[in-house]
């Protein structure tokens, strides 16, 4: 097993990280750097994201063709943890949910058209995208199959009605991905389709408040009553919505692993230094053997947590679908960052628990991570199916092939 990088990946890690600590980090410490929901203000963003632009930096998971540097995704585990050492990188490369998962799904599923109309676009940075799968109860979650959205065949139109919730970024979106039941057939049900915020039709019902900080354009409640769909705008082609999730999701919920692999590591930077500096009692808090044994504990998970990832990527790049291995990468990072934070703010004090650090924000933030793209639970209830399809092949290794 090689876990070497190559140089070419390794020299972007570098140039990010150095972008991140001089044009990104110092931002966090003003308060005039945050939106209304905790997010980057725009009119900051917008100079940073030309920056990073310029340093050819942006949007490195495309391929070449595509705008991108072709990382693939053992590239962008180690670009995307680096990113998103600040609460505000991934946004700035363009590399951040959902319009991250949408442009690799474009480029993966549409047609050169499609991709013309609907992907250039976000890859320039021009518009931002939403996915709109989940629903309301009793309507689809974490299971599609109980999707209630329909979309009517009408000659060559398809007519939407429905409602969907917690589409995240809907409130600053211009294109929008769309899964809809098309019929009954319980395999082949759902269709995905490509359509714009200024077609008529659908309305954003409401802006979802929740707990912690948001994406730019928020987690919305949509309503469809009678928007119209062309059959040009549908992505593949009908009936095959559930491959497009598959497509979508998999990598999606990898890479959020990748960038909160980021996030636990900076709480465990902010520990540190302040560990390191901090005395009460005659003796340095870094000094205190239940500090060290918290600290290495959270080290260690961060390192098992990266391990995986990169397992996943490993069999993305070459081909597999690794369902298992994503899943596993899910349910460990999820829980890693919130304990992460959490032990970070133990360690300041009161301080951790201000806004003087990141530290609450990524605490409120790190709570979603284990529902987010599949609960815990649902990802546990996969491995269960390998693990009773499989028996004990669930731990094989993969043989190399022998040498010719």
């Amino acid at each position: 097993m090689n876990f070497e990088i190559s140089p070419r990946i390794e020299d972007y890690r570098a140039r990010i990280a150095d972008f991140v600590a001089r044009e990104i980090l110092p931002l966090e410490a003003d308060p005039r750097s945050f939106d209304e929901h905790g997010n980057i203000t725009l009119d900051l963003l917008g100079p940073l994201r030309e920056k990073a632009r310029a340093a050819g930096l942006w949007c490195l998971q495309l391929k070449e063709e595509t705008g991108g540097a072709g990382l693939g995704k053992v590239g962008m585990a180690v670009c995307y943890e680096e990113m998103n050492r600040s609460i505000f990188g991934p946004v700035v490369f363009n590399a951040a949910a959902p319009d991250d998962g949408n442009m690799m799904l474009l480029e993966a599923v549409g047609t050169p058209q499609q991709q013309e109309r609907w992907l250039a676009p976000i890859v320039a940075g021009k518009v931002r995208s939403a996915f709109a799968m989940t629903e309301p109860h009793p309507g689809g979650g974490s299971d599609p199959s109980m999707m209630l959205t329909r979309a009517e065949k009408r000659g060559d139109t398809y007519v939407v009605t429905g409602r969907k919730w917690f589409i995240t970024g809907a409130g600053e979106a211009s294109h929008f991905i769309l899964v809809a039941r098309t019929s009954d057939d319980p395999r082949h049900g759902l269709t995905a389709f490509l359509f714009h915020k200024d077609q008529p039709g659908w309305r954003i019902e409401r802006r979802i408040p929740i707990m912690g900080p948001e994406e730019h354009g928020g987690h919305c409640e949509l309503v469809f009553d009678g928007l119209e769909i062309p059959a040009s705008d549908i992505l593949l082609d009908e009936g095959r919505g559930m491959k497009v999730t598959q497509v979508r999701l998999g990598p999606a919920r990898l890479t959020h692993c990748m960038r909160w692999l980021g996030l636990a590591k900076r709480s465990v930077e902010i520990a540190r230094a302040y560990a390191g500096e901090r005395h009460g009692f005659g003796q340095r808090l870094a000094d205190r053997e239940s500090i060290q044994l918290m600290l290495g504990g959270i080290a260690m998970r961060i390192e098992i947590g990266r391990l995986l990832v990169m397992r996943a990527a490993w069999e993305l790049d070459r081909g597999g679908f690794a369902r298992k291995e994503v899943s596993m990468a899910k349910i460990h990072v999820a829980n890693l960052l919130h304990e992460a934070a959490d032990v970070a703010i133990q360690i300041n004090g009161a301080r951790g628990y201000s806004k003087d650090t990141v530290l609450e924000w990524i605490y409120r933030y790190a709570r979603q991570a284990r529902l987010v793209d599949g609960a815990d639970e649902v990802h546990k209830m996969v491995l269960n199916r390998f693990l009773n399809e499989e028996g004990t092949g669930f731990w094989r290794w993969d043989v190399a092939a022998p040498p010719m």
